[in-house]
């Protein structure tokens, strides 16, 4: 397991629908106007989910966070009944303690009857666990040195880091090079950033790249396919 620090939150109220806030990055963990309404628009809609899924589907994420999208997508999964696992691999360099994560996941009684395996692993401090259908992994560290050990690959990739100018470093030319040797062929990365340099990484790691509508006060949101 690479070394990783714990999230440092502020809440925004005290209040059950208060939203995270990362101390370190002055950023949100997922949009004021609705986190569950942000993953299925940005990360399942900009990855064509759930038509693309199919028996043994692996998605990929820089930045876990909550676990918000990943329990978005399981539950997209398991509303298709297809067969097998969906896979799952998650990036994160500051874990959120139990605490935070159970608080911020029940602001979203849609996905939080489905969430105890993952707040399970993460009150007994693991890091890999499985529910009906889904095979599941958070890799600890920072990610521009873990991704390239990782020796997976994704058919989607969720990029949800912060903002790409509070943290540049989980946008970087190399470290997209690296989400393209990790994609699938035919496979594709949405995120909600439209910065130019972020569209600028995926296109040199060789992706199309796509500037389609963003979600709630967001203009545009990015999203690509591997070229062939």
């Amino acid at each position: 397991m690479t070394e990783s620090q714990q999230a440092d939150l502020i809440w925004t109220a005290d209040t059950p629908d208060a939203v995270p806030v990362s101390a370190r990055f002055g950023d949100p963990y997922y949009s004021l106007e609705g986190g569950f309404a942000e993953s299925r628009h940005v990360f399942l809609a900009g990855n064509d989910l759930p038509e693309r899924f199919r028996p043994g589907f692996r998605i990929a994420e820089l930045g876990f966070g909550t676990g918000l999208n990943l329990l978005t997508a399981y539950l997209s999964w398991r509303r298709t009944r297809l067969p097998g696992c969906l896979t799952y691999t998650g990036f994160e360099a500051f874990p959120l303690a139990y605490d935070d994560m159970n608080r911020a996941l029940m602001a979203f009684p849609e996905v939080y009857s489905t969430a105890r395996p993952l707040l399970d692993a993460s009150r007994a401090g693991e890091t890999r666990f499985s529910a009906p259908g889904l095979e599941a992994e958070i890799v600890l560290g920072d990610a521009r040195r873990t991704l390239p050990l990782w020796h997976g690959g994704a058919d989607a990739w969720f990029l949800d880091g912060f903002a790409p100018a509070r943290n540049p470093e989980l946008w970087g030319p190399e470290l997209m090079m690296e989400v393209a040797r990790h994609t699938r062929a035919g496979g594709t990365v949405a995120t909600y950033s439209s910065a130019g340099n972020v569209r600028r990484a995926l296109q040199l790691a060789g992706f199309e790249v796509e500037r389609t509508q963003g979600y709630g006060g967001k203009r545009h949101m990015t999203k690509g396919t591997i070229r062939e």
